[in-house]
């Protein structure tokens, strides 16, 4: 599909190349589609693309800006990087049409209310973009996606002509609140994201902002109205595909909240079981600093060493503790040093600075995560003790 999806773009840039201003009819119209969303973690979001339909002159076309090449070279170290380009895409409006109703998700449609010259402007603006030397664009979830392009493209096209206004029932939300909408409370993915994402999304968003998401663009889009003339931008809406309800199965004996709290009563036990015969479970320790440590290492990896601007000032620091990889080796002491007590007195004063965090509101964490941190409090209170007396 991406194969036949590239050359139908190659042999349709060809074709436009030889038309140098290839005209829409009266009768053409250009919409928004706005995709639901699927079922994996990067589909949760939704999709958003402009239609341009014209029958006289028998095309049919869905450009959208969610597309990207795995050939890329160092594919996954760009995309970790935050430096994965995202390319603008063209496909047949029925081939598009038909690979959403094969995922089942909903699929609905709002005509623009532009004239021909407008129409013209904006249909010349996305074939400008499909030429291979600008197809290529830095991708930014909150900023620059294959949404919030819908909105900016629209407002060029238009010299800055739309007013988006307020929708219906518009509520204030952070980046978080917004994003974790969407998720699952109690899913691996809701619980990486709260993890690898800092306190900058803890903001709360401007109306603007809440465009990242292809439903909000839907919303805004529907109230927008036209500055020059204050008609709305939106003529007619409809929906192409309404998604099947399918009941989705779910298994609470692999959800975070489960496996996080089984190992967290494991912790409990273990060290309670430590407390009852005086003595300390080495593995358990060298495990909890291992862990700690290296996410503690891979957030500040996202934080200084990537472009992503969400996964700036993250507090989870303050319980992943990348020094605690460097400290592993006093458990293989006989007698810790002075120092260490210290060290573990600081570790028990980051976790209550987390809770002040997140009391305050300065960053909210995964509360998939609660069992883990009680435990944590408990096992570096008790190593606490255990060394004072040796």
């Amino acid at each position: 599909m991406k194969k036949l999806t590239a050359l139908f773009v190659l042999l349709f840039i060809s074709q436009i190349t030889f038309s140098q201003n290839p005209q829409l009819s009266e009768a053409a119209q250009i919409s928004v589609l706005t995709i639901g969303p699927g079922t994996s973690l990067n589909d949760a979001f939704g999709h958003s693309a402009f239609r341009i339909k014209d029958p006289i002159k028998g095309n049919d076309l869905v450009f959208n800006y969610g597309v990207y090449d795995f050939n890329t070279p160092n594919f996954y170290l760009k995309f970790a990087q935050g430096r994965l380009h995202y390319l603008i895409g063209l496909n047949y409006y029925e081939d598009f049409f038909e690979s959403y109703i094969a995922q089942n998700r909903s699929i609905k449609e709002q005509f623009l209310n532009l004239t021909l010259e407008e129409k013209q402007t904006l249909y010349h603006y996305l074939l400008n973009n499909l030429k291979p030397e600008n197809r290529a664009y830095l991708y930014d979830f909150f900023y620059d996606n294959c949404a919030t392009k819908i909105k900016d493209v629209a407002q060029l096209s238009l010299d800055n002509n739309i007013k988006f206004n307020i929708p219906e029932n518009y509520q204030e939300a952070t980046f978080r609140t917004l994003i974790q909408n969407n998720l699952s409370s109690n899913s691996w993915g809701s619980l990486g994201i709260d993890i690898a994402l800092g306190a900058v999304i803890d903001k709360k968003s401007t109306p603007e902002e809440q465009m990242f998401l292809p439903e909000n663009i839907y919303k805004f889009f529907k109230y927008a109205t036209l500055k020059s003339n204050n008609q709305a931008l939106v003529t007619s809406e409809r929906t192409l595909y309404e998604k099947r309800d399918i009941p989705s199965p779910t298994n609470f004996f692999s959800s975070p909240f489960f496996i996080i709290g089984l190992i967290s009563l494991g912790i409990l036990l273990l060290t309670y079981n430590d407390y009852k015969k005086q003595k300390r479970t080495n593995w358990l320790d060298v495990s909890l600093f291992s862990i700690t440590g290296f996410i503690g290492i891979f957030i500040l990896l996202l934080w200084f060493a990537t472009d992503h601007k969400g996964t700036h000032q993250n507090y989870n620091l303050l319980w992943a503790f990348a020094l605690n990889i460097l400290v592993i080796g006093e458990f293989f002491k006989k007698k810790a040093g002075r120092w260490f007590r210290n060290y573990l007195k600081l570790l028990v004063i980051l976790l209550c600075l987390l809770t002040l965090h997140w009391i305050m509101g300065v960053q909210v964490f995964a509360l998939a995560l609660i069992p883990f941190l009680v435990a944590l409090l408990v096992r570096y209170w008790y190593l606490l003790r255990y060394f004072k007396t040796q």
